[in-house]
């Protein structure tokens, strides 16, 4: 998605500290902001020039009703892919996680709706962990209505819905060769409102079932954070799973 993107080491600095502004409060962001807030080392004028040539390339884009730019989906997929720095999980939080669904290690079902359950508990999303056998787990529904993006009913109507489509959400993470990805824009659907949102997900395979689990939301999703959260409850499951 990004291999002709080409940018200098002024432009990477301006794009990345316009998509953290955005990831954190979900307003198009402005020369002013990133003047202020971040230590570019450049005059207002050379940040505006950048912002109008990062548009030009078509990874920012500007709110017909804002002065401000947001990133588009090939600026954040290039965000992640180049820029991200993940926080690691702490030793004393993956002993919490791996506790809280130890008790149901034995039983696929339980297993499944209570990782989905802690992984919207962790990473305050939409949590969903789908089988090709056809099972849908989601958790986290309330935590989608609290996000500004979600305030467009049309979009939060039509992902409550693909709630009841599990085959979606399967045929969406079966597609991707690596078990760990992230689909951004329209690779999550190409003609639809779901081109606004995220999802982080990672597959497992166990002796009876072969499955995803991960967290929607979006686009703006707090990579650094969730990344790791999803890659190691996936882990987790295939660990359990594997004595099934």
């Amino acid at each position: 998605m990004d291999e002709t993107i080409h940018l200098s080491e002024r432009q990477i600095k301006i794009l990345q500290a316009i998509i953290e502004e955005y990831i954190t409060t979900a307003e198009p962001v402005g020369s002013e902001t990133l003047e202020k807030k971040y230590n570019l080392g450049v005059s207002p004028a050379t940040i505006r020039n950048e912002m109008v040539r990062l548009s030009d390339m078509k990874l920012l884009s500007q709110p017909h009703t804002s002065s401000g730019r947001s990133p588009t989906p090939v600026a954040l997929k290039y965000y992640v892919d180049h820029l991200l720095k993940t926080k690691d999980i702490s030793v004393s939080e993956e002993v919490a996680l791996k506790e809280k669904i130890w008790n149901y290690r034995q039983e696929v079902d339980k297993l499944l709706r209570e990782a989905t359950k802690m992984l919207a508990l962790k990473t305050k999303a939409l949590a969903i962990t789908a089988t090709k056998d056809g099972d849908l787990y989601y958790a986290g529904a309330a935590n989608i209505l609290s996000m500004p993006e979600f305030y467009d009913y049309e979009l939060t109507h039509h992902l409550f819905e693909t709630l009841d489509e599990s085959d979606f959400w399967w045929a969406l993470m079966e597609r991707q060769i690596d078990p760990f990805d992230i689909l951004l824009g329209e690779e999550v659907e190409k003609r639809g409102t779901l081109n606004q949102c995220g999802l982080i997900y990672c597959k497992f395979t166990t002796p009876h079932m072969t499955g995803a689990i991960g967290v929607v939301g979006p686009s703006r999703l707090n990579y650094s954070s969730a990344i790791p959260l999803v890659r190691y409850v996936g882990g987790l499951i295939g660990e359990f799973a594997s004595a099934w």
